[in-house]
């Protein structure tokens, strides 16, 4: 479908990828309530997310913690934020007191990050957050996350010493190589097998995040609770050009 260029083409593509995320979880023989859609507003300006609120959404998702911490004061206190891009210990502080309705931080990739959570979260005096430990399934270095291998150590961090964090499962960006997101999807899903043995916990208590917009039926299809999708919602993204 062609990328939306202004509001009224962002709620048409917002009410067609619903559609699509329906269609998508009925195939995988789930309820459409099943899968959560994360709308990544990246880039885009407070306007057209509140086109897609009006339009009944309440999910949306931001890389950037100066970017979320800016618009979430603009935009009704009921929006459940999603932070998934790499967070850096510096800012969690700033994340945290600047967008009270964070729901969930998707890309928790080490023992670090995760204690500098908790600890805030308690200074704050904020309820539990929700996160997700962040796999890097492609082993590609260019992106952030535990290996596969790491995984269990990191859910048990966060599920037995990190008492102000809820663990909600797990999230990978998977590889810009689409032929290669089965495997991606397969390893993921391999990772929460082994979470849920090593943690005692039943398979439908740890989300899979994955799927973004060139690939989340599939991803649906394979497990995915939750996918992220932003160019097919909004349009390409807008960086700023440089000097």
């Amino acid at each position: 479908m062609a990328a939306p260029s202004v509001a009224g083409d962002a709620v048409m593509a917002f009410r067609s990828v619903l559609a699509r995320v329906q269609q998508a979880a009925e195939r995988s023989g789930r309820a459409a309530e099943q899968v959560r859609l994360v709308a990544v507003s990246k880039t885009k300006p407070v306007s057209l997310i509140h086109q897609v609120y009006e339009a009944g959404h309440r999910c949306f998702g931001e890389n950037y913690v100066q970017e979320i911490i800016d618009k979430a004061p603009q935009l009704p206190a009921d929006i459940e934020w999603h932070y998934i891009g790499h967070l850096q210990s510096n800012k969690v502080k700033s994340l945290l007191a600047g967008v009270p309705s964070l729901d969930m931080v998707e890309s928790v990739d080490d023992q670090k990050i995760a204690n500098r959570l908790d600890h805030v979260v308690a200074s704050l005096g904020r309820k539990p957050l929700k996160v997700l430990v962040q796999v890097n399934t492609s082993g590609e270095e260019s992106k952030s996350g535990v290996e596969p291998s790491g995984c269990v150590e990191l859910a048990k961090h966060v599920k037995q010493d990190c008492p102000n964090l809820i663990f909600s499962g797990l999230m990978t960006i998977g590889m810009l190589d689409y032929t290669s997101t089965p495997e991606n999807f397969k390893t993921l899903s391999n990772c929460r097998t082994e979470v849920c043995e090593a943690l005692g916990i039943p398979e439908e208590q740890c989300e899979l995040s994955m799927g973004m917009s060139n690939d989340f039926e599939q991803a649906i299809e394979m497990g995915s609770t939750n996918v992220r999708i932003g160019s097919t919602i909004f349009g390409a993204r807008e960086y700023p050009k440089k000097a």
